[in-house]
């Protein structure tokens, strides 16, 4: 066997493997070591390099019997510089992409591997520009009232943070001017870089991968196309938010450098408590007092709702805690699907103080009492 490297054992597979053998092995390596799924990792690196180059060998039948033969092998003679695995004749394009020079023979269906990373590339020497940067999100908090929370208010807020430059308009270029191609990279954003039989493709040091550079510079925002200043925003705080809850407003959050997307805002809602009504999810919970004569004999009570005043009829008998449904009138279900239901709990309201005359009736009434509530208790 030449050299000192087991292409074999590189791979995980048996000298008599099949190509299909040797493929699946490949394919399952190339996910495990391929440096876009493991940023910043030399080892995976060197690793994704030497099992390509065993795969290489391998794959190749005459290569392969050389190989097995003895015969040294250089790994040179295949398509040349600008070859990626899985895009023919393309080098892969982003951050960081990989080309290998040695014939790695036909990859069939291989090249789903690499579309796991970020896409292919569409010649040799390929380069794609750095994505903009995202602007930072923001966050703020609202206070409203219970009835807002219920049917939904707009709000205008103030917000401090990094806004699209007034002066360059966000280009960061000084006005009259604007931003040139970058002479270093040729406005591909990437430069490469060649190791052994791997071409490197770097963002470019010149322009930091925009393709484009500054030569005169915005007096406001000095050439970073987003100053810190605050702006007046208005806010549409949904119908029927809870306590807590958070509403995102897509772009209102910080300006991106030079033309990236604008952050996201997320607003935080805290829900005044009200007097008297009281919230579950689509819910409105009342507590409703009544007296005991009103319990026992039965009564027909006005009482508020969401929208207006209605009658609840109280029948005789009604003991504490009973409980009456209104439906739909709640609070607005999420997506506009309806309201929810009003609960309302009778509560008897015993008084704490009586005039003689009340206490003469009472102590009337008690000897009047055929039942017995306890009676159960002597069972």
């Amino acid at each position: 066997m030449n050299g000192t490297k087991d292409y074999y054992k590189l791979l995980g597979v048996d000298k008599k493997a099949s190509e299909k053998e040797i493929k699946d092995a490949y394919r399952k390596l190339a996910r495990k070591y391929h440096p876009d799924a493991n940023p910043g990792d030399k080892g995976s690196e060197e690793k994704f390099k030497e099992i390509s180059e065993a795969y290489e060998v391998l794959s190749n039948a005459e290569k392969r019997k050389q190989y097995d033969s003895g015969g040294m092998f250089s790994g040179a003679g295949g398509p040349g510089p600008g070859f990626y695995p899985g895009g023919v004749g393309g080098a892969r394009p982003g951050s960081r992409s990989y080309s290998y020079s040695g014939d790695i023979g036909d990859l069939g269906d291989l090249g789903d591997i690499f579309n796991l990373f970020s896409g292919m590339g569409t010649g040799a020497g390929a380069g794609r520009r750095r994505e903009a940067r995202k602007g930072r999100d923001l966050q703020t908090d609202v206070t409203v009232s219970f009835e807002e929370a219920l049917s939904g208010v707009t709000i205008p807020l103030t917000v401090t943070g990094k806004t699209v430059c007034p002066t360059c308009k966000g280009s960061g270029a000084r006005p009259g001017t604007l931003p040139k191609t970058c002479p270093t990279c040729g406005g591909r954003g990437s430069v490469s870089q060649n190791q052994g039989p791997f071409a490197f493709s770097r963002p470019c040091p010149n322009c930091g991968g925009r393709g484009t550079v500054i030569e005169e510079p915005c007096e406001t925002c000095r050439g970073a196309g987003a100053v810190e200043m605050p702006r007046n925003i208005k806010v549409k705080i949904p119908a029927g938010i809870n306590d807590g809850g958070k509403v995102r407003f897509p772009g209102k959050g910080e300006a991106a450098p030079l033309g990236g997307t604008p952050g996201d805002l997320y607003v935080n809602v805290h829900v005044k408590p009200h007097k008297y009504f009281k919230r579950k999810d689509s819910g409105i919970l009342l507590d409703l007092p009544i007296t005991f004569p009103e319990a026992a004999m039965g009564t027909t009570v006005e009482i508020p709702t969401l929208n207006g005043k209605v009658k609840l009829k109280v029948p005789a008998g009604t003991a504490d805690g009973r409980k009456f449904r209104l439906r739909g009138k709640g609070a607005p279900k999420p997506r506009g699907k309806g309201h929810g239901d009003m609960i309302v709990t009778a509560r008897i309201v015993v008084p704490k103080k009586m005039t003689a005359k009340e206490k003469e009736l009472v102590k009337k009434l008690k000897e009047l009492e055929k039942e017995d509530p306890r009676a159960f208790l002597g069972e």
